[in-house]
């Protein structure tokens, strides 16, 4: 599956492996086909969006960010 609505071409699907969070920002590992990524989000992203280990996800990479969409 992947999203229609984005215009990032480049879009992997995985799992979320970790989350390290912080106060402002947290990290989220995602593994993928083509190995591991790392997104580096707002907390209250990961809030809302309800992420989680096991969390199904697409990483979106465009020039240089890297951006997680849940399933």
């Amino acid at each position: 599956m992947t999203i229609q609505s984005i215009n990032v071409r480049n879009q992997l699907k995985g799992t979320i492996q970790e989350i390290v969070k912080g106060g402002v920002v947290s990290e989220v590992d995602v593994v993928t086909a083509s190995g591991v990524f790392t997104s580096v989000i707002t907390t209250r992203s990961v809030i809302e969006l309800d992420l989680q280990i096991g969390s199904q996800v697409i990483v979106l990479i465009k020039s240089t960010d890297v951006s997680l969409a849940k399933l």
